[in-house]
This record gives C-alpha cells, sequence and structure tokens, in this order.
C-alpha cells in the first residue's frame, strides 16, 4: 500500500520524479547515507544501505526497528534508518529492508504534506467501497505511520484493495496511477549492476510468471507469517489469504503460489 501511495503522489505532481533524491522529501535524511538515494531505489529496495532482516537475530536492525515501534518515541524510527551506514553504491544491490518501507512512508508523508492514512484514505479506502474502517500503528501516540508494517484491515477489503490493483488503480474510469505503473510495480527489475531480481516496487513476481503460464505477469504482497495478496491482472483473479504461523518462515504446508495458480486455472475454468 506505501509503495502504492508513491504511484498516486508521482501521478498528482506532489513526487516530481522516481529519480528525485529521497531527501528531496525527507530532508532529515539529508547528511545520512541516504544522501544520492533516489525514490526508485527505495522503491526497489535498492538503497545500498546496510540493512539485517533476520526476524529470529534480537540483534538484528528488524528487531530493532521493532523495539523502535514499540517504544512509541516520536519520530525515533527515523533517527534509526539516518544512523545506517553504507554497504553499496545505491541502486546496485537488492536488499530487502522494512526499514526502506518506513522510509517510503516518510517520502509520501513529505510529498504530499499530510498522513498516510489520510492520504490513503482520500484516493482508495473512501473511493473503492470499502466495508470496514481500518487503521495503521503508529509510532507514537498522534505520530507517522509505520510505513512497512501495522495496516489492520478486514480480509475482504484487502481483497477490494487487490481489485484496485487488478484494475490498474482504476476508480470509476478516473485512472489515480501513471500509465503503465502496475505493470512496472510488479515486474522484476533490472538492478545498476546488471543483476536482474524477483522484485518490483514492493511487489514479489511471482515465481515463473513466464509468457503462457497461468501466473504470466501475477505478483504478490507476503507477510512473515503466511498472509498473502495475489494479483493476477491477466486472468483477473484476486486472492487473499490471512495465516498466523508460529514462524516467519518454514510454516506452508504446501508452495502458496501452486496453490494461487491452482485455484486460478479452476476459477477461469468456470
Amino acid at each position: 500500500m506505501t509503495s502504492t501511495l508513491i504511484g498516486i503522489a508521482l501521478r498528482d505532481g506532489a513526487i516530481r520524479s522516481l529519480d528525485d533524491s529521497v531527501t528531496r522529501y525527507v530532508p532529515a535524511l539529508a547528511g545520512s547515507a541516504y544522501d544520492g538515494v533516489t525514490v526508485r531505489n527505495i522503491l526497489t529496495m535498492a538503497s545500498g544501505v546496510r540493512w539485517n532482516e533476520t526476524y529470529t537475530d534480537p540483534t538484528s536492525d528488524r528487531r530493532r526497528l521493532l523495539d523502535v515501534q514499540i517504544s512509541q518515541a516520536p519520530g525515533a524510527g527515523l533517527t534509526l534508518m539516518a544512523a545506517l551506514p553504507r554497504a553499496a553504491a545505491p541502486g546496485s544491490v537488492f536488499n530487502y529492508s522494512t526499514g526502506e518501507t518506513l522510509v517510503a512512508g516518510e517520502l509520501v508523508r513529505g510529498a504530499v504534506g499530510t498522513s498516510l492514512s489520510a492520504f490513503l484514505s482520500d484516493k482508495i479506502w473512501r473511493r473503492i467501497g470499502m466495508e470496514s474502517d481500518a487503521t495503521w500503528w503508529l509510532d507514537s501516540p498522534d505520530g507517522h505511520e509505520i510505513g512497512g508494517s501495522g495496516i489492520t484491515a478486514t480480509l475482504r477489503d484487502y481483497g477490494r484493495f487487490g481489485l484496485y490493483i487488478m484494475r490498474g488503480g482504476v476508480i470509476d474510469g478516473d485512472s489515480t496511477l501513471p500509465a503503465g505503473w502496475i505493470a512496472e510495480a510488479g515486474s522484476p527489475k533490472t538492478l545498476s549492476s546488471g543483476k536482474r531480481e524477483a522484485y518490483g516496487y514492493m511487489w514479489w513476481p511471482v515465481e515463473n510468471a513466464l509468457a503462457g503460464s497461468i501466473h504470466e505477469g501475477a505478483f504478490s504482497a507476503a507477510g512473515i507469517f503466511g498472509q498473502w495478496l495475489y494479483v493476477n491482472p491477466k486472468q483477473r483473479v484476486v486472492i487473499v489469504q490471512w495465516s498466523a504461523q508460529t514462524a516467519p518462515s518454514g510454516g506452508d504446508v504446501v508452495n502458496p503460489e501452486d496453490c494461487f495458480g491452482a485455484l486460478t486455472m479452476a476459477a477461469i475454468a468456470h
């Protein structure tokens, strides 16, 4: 959702270009390892800023960020991100980072001049027939949304968000995203190092989503305890899966994408 808000801000002109520096919109990061990092680098998790995402390591950066989220100290998450060192040239190396989504959230806030919750509500939530209110974890009372986690919504409303994505971000004939955004956001990217990564703009392209396959052009959002939002624009299928696995990896009984492929084939057969 955070990366989609970046797309909307770009369509509205609040973000001038994906090649703008992050510090243009988040000046608090000036002088940090984020100098020279672009909006596109953030979307593709290729900032070059060092980050350890290991969920089971109590000393990892992800666990440090979680501690900061729980502390409810205003601005502490951004302070943590600003203190991280550079590990690679911006745009050259993919490194999944929940902290990068926090930066993405601050980027949206700085560009549009309002909270992520208000922007999401005005641009999507109120307009596509969501059945329930949602909540978003804040870094402190009346503070900023945590861009990388903490949205609580109903399963059906997550499905409605998936339908909005599947339809290219068009609401009642109004295109809310730049032309071609969905295909670009859901497809693998080639980094400046020449390496092609199976990651889009904070979406995961489905493995083996080759031409002619049931997954052609499909992509997913994935949570670490088995939550999935699968979007297949070509077949016009959206699948939401809720789970509460006991570990952040290795808890799937079957490969979820195999399951989604089978469900998609069953759907188009009927």
